[in-house]
């Protein structure tokens, strides 16, 4: 299995390179012992209550790639502290790979009270995606009952698909908003087609469009 390793200490001061050097060569060990081929060993010096981490970023961009699928790590303080920690185990585990450490010789145990609040993130994850799905619904049920044709005005729908249709034609934008239906709720609609559109953008090309009429 591909592993990655990962180091840190929380401050800059020199004396902590020797704190460094050490939890790779344990790491180094844990990774032999169980078969593990190394592709990276990634060592940082940071506060564990940042999320703003060369070292971690880099990690999630690996993981992401799907390049990893274990990660050691001398205990899970490491990875980071507080709700950082959390935020962080809470995206490894969604990616699938596991955790190993020095404190376990082996796969990471978490704590029961880590557990609940993970357990608490991924409930509270799902029903956002739950209320987001909801809302692109009625976005377009209020559409459609306002006159709108998908089938008739999306004349590209079909001819590219997810995040590829970037560009939405401002015609739409307006026709929704004559609708009555409100700007999050255009870009509710419009995502339902595949349209990576936020909010923000509906409205700056709304605004840009009016703008333009009005100099005419």
């Amino acid at each position: 299995m591909n592993a990655v390793i990962y180091c840190r200490v929380s401050t800059t001061k020199a004396t902590q390179e020797t704190s460094l050097a050490r939890q790779e060569e344990e790491l180094m060990n844990l990774a032999n012992s169980h078969g593990f081929e190394i592709m990276k060993i990634i060592s940082e010096q940071a506060s564990g209550y940042e999320l703003e981490r060369e070292g971690i970023l880099e990690l999630i961009s690996l993981i992401k790639e799907k390049q990893v699928e274990v990660i050691l790590i001398q205990d899970e303080t490491r990875i980071g502290r507080g709700n950082a920690k959390i935020a962080i185990l809470h995206c490894l585990f969604k990616e699938g790979v596991k955790l190993y450490s020095i404190t376990h010789n082996g796969e990471l145990q978490l704590s029961e009270s880590d557990s609940m609040v993970l357990n608490i993130v991924g409930m509270v994850e799902e029903y956002q995606r739950k209320l987001h799905n909801i809302k692109i619904k009625r976005g377009m049920r209020r559409a459609v009952k306002n006159g709108y044709k998908p089938e008739r005005n999306l004349s590209n729908l079909g001819a590219h698909s997810g995040r590829e249709r970037i560009e939405v034609p401002i015609e739409e934008i307006i026709r929704l908003r004559k609708n009555q239906l409100t700007f999050s709720e255009i870009a509710a609609t419009l995502r339902g087609f595949g349209y990576d559109i936020s909010k923000a953008t509906v409205h700056r090309r709304y605004q840009e469009y009016m703008e333009a009429e009005l100099e005419k």
